[in-house]
Parts: structure tokens; C-alpha cells; sequence
């Protein structure tokens, strides 16, 4: 699985990285069991704080994403539990694209096409 960062964006770069790797553990790139590249590894490929590498995964490590270790480093390990506050982030989400005027219906169609991109790795060749 390949990480993008984009200096420029207005989301810090610590929860650009957290975000990719949640995606790539929804997704199947990152099954459990799989081990990250270091914090001053990864802090190193990008030319960035390692201070903001460990930020994210600390942060994945909390919700529940992450073992972090000293000796074995980062490894996925998923604990199967939603962050009690999910269900109000995504109360949050969709109130801000009723709020910016998206139709009910687009706001469901959106949905389902990128939970699609996240779970086509699970569907059977078509």
C-alpha cells in the first residue's frame, strides 16, 4: 500500500496518514498482522517530523488500529470496535452535505459508491 501526502492540503498530515491507513486496513491492503515501516522510517521517506508520524500512529493505535511496540514496531492488529463517537462523526458528515444543499438521494448515492470502493476487495469476480 502506497501513502500519499499532500503538503499543501488543509488536513494535517498526521491524519492524511491515519486516514490512508484505515482505508487500507478497510480495503484488505493491510490485513492484520502487518507490519508499518518504522516512525523515523516512514518520517524520513516523506522528509517530515517524525514527531508527526508518531501523532498518526499513536492515534491508530487509541482507536484501536495498531500495536505499536519497541521491538516489533507498528503491526495492524484491528480490535473490532467503532470509536464510541463514530456514529456522531458521521451525523456531523451528513449534516454538512444537507447543510451545503445535497439532496438526500445524492448524499445516499455518494455513500454506497465510496463503501463500494472500500469493499470490492470482499465481492466475488463478477
Amino acid at each position: 500500500m502506497l501513502i500519499f501526502i499532500e503538503p499543501e492540503s488543509e488536513k494535517p498530515i498526521y491524519q492524511q496518514i491515519r486516514d490512508q491507513i484505515v482505508e487500507g486496513i478497510a480495503r484488505g491492503e493491510l490485513p492484520p498482522g502487518t507490519g508499518l515501516p518504522s516512525i523515523r522510517q516512514l518520517a524520513a521517506d516523506f522528509g517530515i517530523n517524525l514527531h508527526t508520524v508518531n501523532k498518526a500512529y499513536e492515534l491508530l493505535e487509541r482507536e484501536g488500529f495498531l500495536q505499536v511496540r519497541r521491538k516489533t514496531g507498528a503491526v495492524v492488529q484491528p480490535r473490532g470496535r467503532l470509536a464510541e463517537d463514530w456514529e456522531a462523526r458521521l451525523r456531523t458528515l451528513l449534516a454538512e452535505a444537507l447543510a451545503q444543499g445535497l439532496p438526500a438521494e445524492e448524499i445516499l448515492v455518494r455513500c454506497q459508491r465510496v463503501l463500494a470502493t472500500l469493499t470490492d476487495h470482499e465481492q466475488p469476480d463478477r
